[in-house]
């Protein structure tokens, strides 16, 4: 399907975050552990915020991430506190650029890991219900696109849990006019560049993985003589769909149906459940 983080805490460069841990994004693009497939070569992007604008950098490319060099070149000198990269395993859409995440929208970011089962088929009817205003702004053909949008006609600026699942509730009832069964699943990640917000959902009850950090501080009192752990600041939060190393009891699993809220170092897990959306 894909693969995905997001970061927040003090500045780091990008590198630090998707080539030095064990398990690295880099790492999962040819060797995930946790996927649907090992494999996640269609395409990669990286989003990220500095204090230059309020709008983030984006850099998205249709190469594999491992084989790419200006990715490993612009890595080494991006530094940033709040990053969303994303390695993508297409579902049979074109690997294009258009079609990488995370996907921006003013200064905005949003990516996704998994599917809308029967998009083809429901396609027409969601897109018919972006806004008019944003309708022209969708430049590629992904579901995650479409659902990006959906959200914003909801009211992402505003309530980014409530336009999540007024998007999702819309999604599973035109999908249940449709006959399409269990149409959406994966874990979502959007941000504003102060807070982040990631979701774990499946219309089934069974979600992509998705995992956070265990507080850094406590993880530092376990492990005294580890000198990663000093590297980070006590407020880092990282949400990954896959864990970036084996360091036993510094990964927990999001649970299912889950929203997790992070801001300045705070985290917040609330339910999650889709709100019955008509088009």
């Amino acid at each position: 399907m894909c693969r995905w983080l997001a970061y927040t805490g003090s500045p780091v460069t990008l590198d630090e975050l998707l080539y030095k841990p064990e398990n690295s994004l880099v790492m999962q693009s040819r060797h995930s552990r946790l996927g649907v497939e090992p494999m996640n070569g269609d395409g990669f992007g990286v989003g990220w915020y500095d204090d230059h604008s309020p709008i983030p950098g984006l850099f998205r490319s249709i190469e594999p991430a491992w084989s790419d060099r200006n990715l490993r070149e612009l890595s080494q000198h991006i530094r940033s506190g709040m990053v969303i990269a994303h390695i993508r395993a297409t579902t049979g859409t074109a690997v294009q650029q258009t079609n990488c995440h995370p996907f921006r929208h003013g200064q905005w970011l949003f990516a996704h890991n998994g599917v809308i089962n029967g998009f083809s088929t429901l396609k027409r009817a969601l897109r018919m219900a972006v806004d008019p205003a944003l309708y022209p702004l969708i430049e590629g053909s992904t579901d995650s696109e479409t659902l990006f949008y959906l959200a914003l006609t909801f009211g992402l600026t505003d309530d980014p849990p409530a336009a999540v699942a007024a998007a999702v509730g819309l999604i599973e009832d035109v999908a249940l006019r449709h006959g399409v069964a269990y149409p959406v699943q994966g874990t979502f990640a959007t941000t504003d560049g102060q807070r982040l917000w990631t979701f774990r959902y499946s219309s089934e009850g069974r979600s992509r993985s998705l995992f956070r950090n265990r507080d850094v501080a406590v993880l530092r009192a376990q492990y005294p003589d580890n000198p990663v752990l000093h590297g980070l600041s006590d407020d880092t939060r990282i949400v990954v769909s896959e864990p970036l190393g084996d360091l036993k009891g510094a990964w927990l699993e999001v649970p299912e149906s889950t929203c997790l809220v992070v801001e300045d170092g705070r985290e917040e897990l609330v339910p999650f459940a889709p709100v019955l959306t008509t088009a």
